[in-house]
């Protein structure tokens, strides 16, 4: 690897560490640099200042940081593996699967041992939203090899994710009104729901995510000259798709179980990786679109704290003029190859 392109890693490593700690400022309280660095230190401070730090202003940025990056990953995962430019978790109808396993257990459910503060709500709510995101992704998978039309399969997920919207408005039709407030408010998406039980959940299955798409990072770069190509390489293709299949349905599903339908972002960062990279190997994209979406994710949170908007607005709002500004400077959408 040249030394620019080392220091370029370097650069963008320090990135997210940067917008990480000016997040852990942001808020209606403001708080000095120094605070924030003693309280995360353990050092003696302010009761209330250690309390906001640790209790509410770092799981909330960690939440942010990996939410950033799994959704990225996981919309870079998909646009390669559909050869689809506009494909990604959100617009193919993969979160509003996951949504309606979370809508499941939030509208559905009144046990209390599956409370979403407990364990076992919190690995419910995760896994019904994994089961949801699956469905939905082995649907768009089969009408993908048996279609084969760029078009078609993104009416498909669009067809479907309204489909599972017309459930879920069902659901919430014949829910209690207090179920019906808690749903409404985590389809406006929040990354303060997220506890300490909850992140030893988040944080495993972010890095296992993650850690198999890298693993397919030299089968999706053969997978852009096409299956037929790949498969005279060696590259075992079923392998590859189930590896994929698992780490978008690990990171997509778990994010919108616990963070909301976070919109946009999933589909913006990777071309928003690919302008900036110049760069189709995977290798570099998955490592760039993890540090590029973690640290958008961590803006629009500080744009959400300062305005007092639901993330889910921000995300739009950030993700749609990055598609706009690429589609203007390229006259098309990024190439795969």
């Amino acid at each position: 690897m040249k030394y620019g392109r080392k220091i370029l890693w370097c650069a963008g490593a320090l990135i997210p560490a940067a917008v990480f700690f000016a997040d852990m400022m942001c808020g209606s309280s403001g708080i000095s640099p120094a605070e924030v660095l003693k309280a995360l230190a353990g050092r003696p401070t302010d009761g209330q200042t250690m309390s906001i730090v640790m209790d509410i202003r770092l799981p909330k940025a960690l939440t942010a940081l990996l939410a950033g990056i799994a959704v990225s990953v996981s919309g870079l995962l998909m646009q390669t593996l559909f050869q689809n430019p506009l494909a990604g978790p959100y617009v193919l109808g993969i979160s509003s699967g996951a949504s309606l396993g979370a809508a499941l257990c939030v509208l559905g459910a009144s046990s209390p041992l599956i409370g979403p503060d407990s364990f076992a709500g919190s690995v419910g709510i995760a896994g019904a939203a994994w089961l949801g995101a699956a469905a939905v992704l082995l649907c768009v998978a089969y009408a993908s090899r048996r279609i084969g039309n760029a078009a078609i399969i993104l009416i498909l997920g669009m067809m479907l994710g309204s489909g599972i919207d017309a459930l879920v408005q069902i659901l919430q039709f014949l829910s209690d009104e207090q179920s019906l407030k808690s749903y409404v408010l985590w389809t406006m998406g929040s990354l303060g729901n997220v506890s300490w039980l909850r992140m030893g959940l988040l944080v495993p299955s972010v890095i296992l995510g993650t850690g198999m798409a890298m693993a397919c990072s030299k089968p999706l770069n053969l997978l852009l000259c096409g299956e037929t190509y790949a498969a005279t390489t060696g590259t075992d293709i079923r392998r590859t798709r189930a590896l994929v299949y698992l780490a978008t349905i690990l990171l997509s599903g778990t994010v919108t179980a616990f963070c909301g339908p976070l919109g946009f972002i999933g589909l913006a960062v990777p071309h928003l990786t690919r302008f900036i990279t110049r760069s189709a190997d995977h290798s570099v994209l998955i490592p760039g679109t993890a540090i590029c979406g973690g640290s958008l994710m961590l803006v629009c949170d500080m744009i959400s704290k300062t305005a007092a908007i639901p993330i889910n607005a921000v995300t739009a709002l950030t993700g749609i003029p990055i598609i706009i500004i690429v589609l203007l400077s390229h006259g098309k959408l990024s190439r795969y190859a």
